[in-house]
C-alpha cells in the first residue's frame, strides 16, 4: 500500500470550502502520485482548532460543504483520504476524523475520546473505537492526545487492526511525546502506525513541529517527515505484519483482565492487590 503523509500548515478557524485549509487539502489530493492509495492529513485539518467562541461557526456536519468537497476530490482522483475536522451533530460538537475511500464514501468515522485541555468545553468526547476494511487491511483511527494512552491503541488492535492512523495536532514542547508514543503503540500491538502532525505556527503563539512518520509492526521507522512542510511518500509492506506476528502475538499472550482484591498478608495485615487473569 502506498501512503502519502501530508505534513502541512493549518490556519485555525479558516473553515469553509473557500478557506485556506480546504483548498490546501484539495491541492494536495490533486498533486498525489498516480499509485498512491491513501493520503493522511493532520487533526482538524479542514477547520483548524476552533474555540468556544467560534465552534458554532466553524463546525460542519458530515454532509457539510467542506467534507463534501474533499469526498468529491477523492472520488475524482480515485484515492482514499483520512482527514480531521470539527464535526457538528445537531447541537453537539466533536473532534472527528473520517476515512474517505477512493469512491468518495465515508468508510470510517472516529470521534476523539481523550480531550486535550484546549478541547474541553469546545468538543464532547467520543465513546467508541471502530475499524474498517481498506485495501485488504483492517484500519483504525485515533486523534492526537489519544495516542498517549496505551489502552486506545490496544482497543483498536483488539478489533483486528493492521494499520492505525493517528491524525495529530501536537505542539511544542510536546511534539516528541507523540513521536515516541507512536513507535511504542506500533510495536506493542504488532501493527503499522501512521502519525501525521501539522507544521508551522498556530493561534496563541503555538508552534507545531511536524515529526510525522510511518512505523512498522516491529517499531522500525519506515519513513519520517522531519520538521519541514512536505508530503512524505511511504510504502506499507504487509509482509512486515506476518513477520512481526510469526512467533508470538501480544494480543493472544497478554493477561490484561485484572481483578482488584483484598488479601491477607503473612504479617496478618490485609493488602490490596491486582490479580491477572
Amino acid at each position: 500500500m502506498q501512503l502519502e503523509l501530508a505534513q502541512i500548515p493549518i490556519v485555525d478557524g479558516a473553515a469553509g470550502v473557500d478557506g485556506a485549509n480546504v483548498q490546501r487539502v484539495l491541492h494536495t489530493i490533486g498533486q498525489r502520485s498516480a499509485d498512491t492509495d491513501l493520503i493522511v492529513f493532520p487533526e482538524t485539518t479542514l477547520s483548524g482548532f476552533p474555540t468556544r467562541d467560534n465552534i458554532r461557526d466553524v463546525a460542519e456536519p458530515l454532509d457539510g460543504p467542506s467534507l463534501t468537497a474533499v469526498r468529491n476530490a477523492a472520488r475524482e482522483a480515485r484515492v482514499a483520504v483520512a482527514v480531521g475536522f470539527a464535526e457538528r451533530d445537531g447541537s453537539r460538537f466533536f473532534n472527528t476524523t473520517v476515512l474517505v475511500d477512493e469512491h468518495g464514501d465515508i468508510a470510517l468515522r472516529y470521534r476523539k475520546t481523550h480531550l486535550w485541555a484546549s478541547d474541553v468545553g469546545v468538543f464532547e468526547a467520543g465513546d467508541r473505537y471502530d475499524v474498517c476494511s481498506f485495501k485488504g487491511m483492517t484500519v483504525g483511527l485515533l486523534i492526537c492526545y489519544d495516542i498517549e494512552f496505551p489502552e486506545t491503541a490496544r482497543a483498536v488492535a483488539s478489533l483486528g487492526a493492521d494499520l492505525l492512523i493517528v491524525t495529530n495536532g501536537n505542539m511544542d514542547p510536546f511534539g516528541p511525546v507523540h513521536r515516541r508514543a507512536i513507535v511504542a503503540r506500533a510495536m506493542e500491538n504488532q501493527m503499522f502506525a501512521a502519525l501525521v502532525n501539522r507544521i508551522g505556527p498556530g493561534d496563541d503563539n503555538l508552534t507545531f513541529p511536524g515529526e510525522s512518520a510511518l512505523i512498522d509492526p516491529f517499531g522500525d521507522v519506515v519513513g519520517d517527515a522531519g520538521h519541514e512542510q512536505n508530503v512524505l511518500r511511504a510504502t506499507l509492506d504487509p509482509a512486515r505484519l506476518e513477520g512481526a506476528r510469526e512467533h508470538y502475538r501480544y494480543l493472544h499472550d497478554a493477561r490484561i483482565a485484572l481483578d482488584l482484591a483484598t488479601v491477607d498478608g503473612e504479617n496478618g495485615q490485609r493488602s490490596r492487590v491486582i490479580r491477572a487473569r
